[in-house]
């Protein structure tokens, strides 16, 4: 299976970590994405893990890395 929409995307490498605070070395814990997914834009959440910031505000752009991420993990 070829998969070639991946590269024709424009992709910022880490802003998801930079924007949640985890370093890049770090994995991005699926909870974390879900609850981000799972949450309105304008709500401020709790991180359910120990990596990142404490208290996330999710914005649509946050939402939709979150949604990103996730699909691409399951490849």
């Amino acid at each position: 299976m070829v998969i070639k929409w991946i590269q024709k995307i424009h992709l910022r490498r880490g802003a998801l970590h930079k924007q949640l605070g985890i370093s890049k070395d770090n994995k991005i814990p699926v909870s974390l994405l879900n609850k981000i997914i799972s949450a309105k834009v304008g709500e401020t959440i709790k991180n359910p893990s120990k990596a990142g910031r404490k208290r996330i505000k999710v914005t649509r752009v946050l939402e939709r890395r979150a949604i990103l991420a996730r699909n691409l993990k399951k490849i």
